[in-house]
């Protein structure tokens, strides 16, 4: 393992991102900046008219999409160029001022709404039998509408959309410190060897490391950097929640929950169903932690023992290879998806794939319509890097075939089954790798891989911070104060009980836990990953026992966009995230993981 990271110059360009693919220069992209908002006036014109005609509206619409189709392009340059080093002083810069032009492009476009409101359903369904081109907003308008009790004045909407900016703001701080200004204290290998410790290593090489003097000193370092600073990364996060609570309160929802899943017409039940359906799981995951601790031979496991390695020989599988073994995964899905993969990953530098100072933590995709569905990761040529790899490029696929089926109006579908589309790629993989891989340590990377990284960041971390969402939520809604020390009480306390009796827990430490996931500026996002693997598993299961027309349903999910709301199109598609079954099914393939696992390691 490499111990020391490479600046972002010392990158080969053919593992980077195709940033010139968007804008040739910067120089480029600052032009564009300046035009995008030299145009807003000629959206702004069309204020107090939508309601003249049906060819007035349909202009605003072309006049709208044309604008924000370059607002997105325009966002995404500048978000990429800043995640990849967050030591960039111009590439921040850059993302500053591509969110302050988002936030003047809100509050200028924020008329739209009320006014559409203003004219009423009745009308518009009749000029959408009048003019074809207005056809293609019928969902759109139907889900205003659904909305109608929650969009306020044009004045008042406008305030909200002006507000988005510096209310974002905790967020971006919070960023800025744990990425660009922390420096780790070096990890210490066994032999008193130092590693260097940065956000880009550290959720891979340090805590998948086989020496358990790696994992722990890591992960102390990691933590300990977060405690330094408990007081402010607290005070980021609670001015996140307000504003969340503020937004609620502003548009007269009755809570915070209720307002974040109203959004996508979920009801929150559906939450609700999967924190008590966890809950209930939990012996699963005692099982799999009392395992994991026999094979390691511990006496006790701690948290920082939760990603370490069962098998006795590391599995390497470089990048190239990855992308060939995830591309004969998903051969079920088309030679056309596959062919489309190969191009990305290996020929258009969808991927940016190394680790290098600076870089943001974790793994994503983003891009819009005109762009390639671009991948942020660190890549360290391990099964667990194969599995995020495969991960990503499900956001991708699904980012890249909405693009391909549907308007602008339609191209970004919700988070909620987002998740959907990328842990179904993990999970076709997967079924292919373990029928197909007869190298004993291999197959125990694979189903590592499946239960202490995805499962275990998807299926425990996920669910017991959306648990701690709820309650810190609710805790501001009741007029109550969040602090530091009573975050991290909470926190400890969530995880203590998800872990069981014979789990270590390092309280301030693990308690410290919710300050390392970003996700938690994005309001109940994090619920969603275990309802996207969930509804994930469902749906490859379907595939992978050769259920007629499973694969056309699917690639008619990955089509659909935002045309239908998250619900019915996977509904559509063959899996109900109603009830609690997919959840429930999602635990049974859990628990035959285990079963093999307990079969190979002995």
């Amino acid at each position: 393992m490499a111990t020391s990271i490479p600046p972002r110059s010392k990158v080969d360009k053919k593992y980077t991102w195709n940033a010139e693919s968007v804008f040739k220069t910067q120089k480029a992209w600052e032009a564009e900046v300046k035009s995008v908002l030299g145009e807003l006036p000629n959206v702004k014109k069309y204020e107090g008219r939508l309601g003249e005609s049906a060819d007035t509206l349909v202009e605003a619409f072309d006049a709208l999409e044309a604008l924000m189709k370059r607002v997105m392009h325009v966002f995404v340059y500048a978000g990429f160029s800043y995640n990849v080093d967050t030591t960039d002083q111009n590439a921040a810069a850059m993302f500053g001022k591509a969110q302050a032009m988002y936030g003047q492009v809100a509050g200028a476009v924020s008329f739209i709404n009320p006014e559409l409101l203003k004219i009423g359903k009745s009308k518009l369904n009749k000029w959408m039998k009048q003019n074809p081109k207005l056809v293609v907003q019928a969902h759109n308008i139907d889900n205003l509408f659904r909305k109608q009790a929650h969009v306020r004045s044009a004045e008042v909407e406008e305030l909200l959309g002006m507000v988005s900016d510096p209310l974002g703001g905790a967020g971006n701080s919070s960023s800025m410190l744990t990425g660009a200004d922390f420096k780790f204290a070096p990890a210490v290998d066994s032999k008193g060897r130092k590693i260097e410790v940065t956000q880009g290593n550290f959720h891979t090489s340090l805590m998948e490391h086989p020496d358990r003097k790696v994992r722990q000193t890591a992960f102390e370092s990691y933590m300990d950097k977060h405690l330094e600073f408990k007081n402010t990364l607290a005070a980021n996060l609670t001015t996140s929640i307000k504003a969340n609570v503020f937004y609620s309160q502003a548009r007269k929802h009755e809570n915070s929950l209720s307002a974040s899943l109203f959004e996508n017409n979920i009801p929150v039940e559906v939450f609700h169903n999967l924190i008590n359906t966890f809950k209930k799981h939990l012996p699963t995951w005692h099982r799999y932690f009392e395992l994991h601790r026999k094979a390691l031979k511990l006496k006790e496991i701690n948290y920082y023992d939760m990603w370490a390695p069962m098998a006795q020989k590391k599995t390497k599988v470089p990048y190239e290879k990855a992308v060939e073994l995830i591309c004969d995964s998903l051969a079920p899905m088309g030679k056309d998806y596959t062919d489309t993969i190969r191009q990305g990953a290996l020929k258009n530098r969808w991927v940016d794939v190394y680790p290098n100072k600076g870089k943001s933590n974790g793994a994503f995709s983003w891009g819009a319509p005109g762009t390639y569905p671009f991948i942020m990761m660190s890549y360290t040529d391990e099964v667990g890097s194969m599995s995020t790899l495969a991960h990503e490029l499900g956001h991708s696929m699904h980012s890249y075939l909405t693009w391909k089926n549907q308007p602008l109006a339609y191209a970004e579908y919700s988070l909620f089954v987002a998740e959907v589309a990328s842990n179904f790629h993990q999970a076709m993989m997967r079924g292919h790798l373990l029928k197909t891989v007869t190298d004993k340590n291999f197959r125990i990377a694979l189903i590592e891989e499946a239960i202490g990284g995805n499962f275990f960041r998807y299926f425990f971390q996920m669910p017991t911070l959306a648990r701690f969402e709820l309650e810190t939520h609710q805790r501001v809604e009741r007029g109550e104060s969040l602090t530091a020390d009573s975050m991290i009480d909470l926190m400890a306390d969530l995880f203590a009980e998800g872990f069981g009796p014979k789990v270590k827990v390092d309280r301030p430490r693990v308690g410290m836990v919710w300050s390392t996931f970003g996700h938690l500026f994005s309001d109940y996002y994090v619920y969603q990953y275990t309802t996207g693997i969930s509804g994930a598993h469902a749906l490859s299961g379907r595939i992978l026992r050769g259920e007629p027309n499973a694969v056309e349903d699917y690639r008619g999910f990955l089509n659909s966009g935002s045309s239908v709301y998250p619900l019915d199109v996977l509904k559509k598609a063959g899996v109900d995230l109603a009830t609690p079954k997919a959840i429930e099914e999602t635990f049974a393939v859990m628990e035959n993981y285990i079963d093999q696992l307990e079969e190979l390691v002995g």
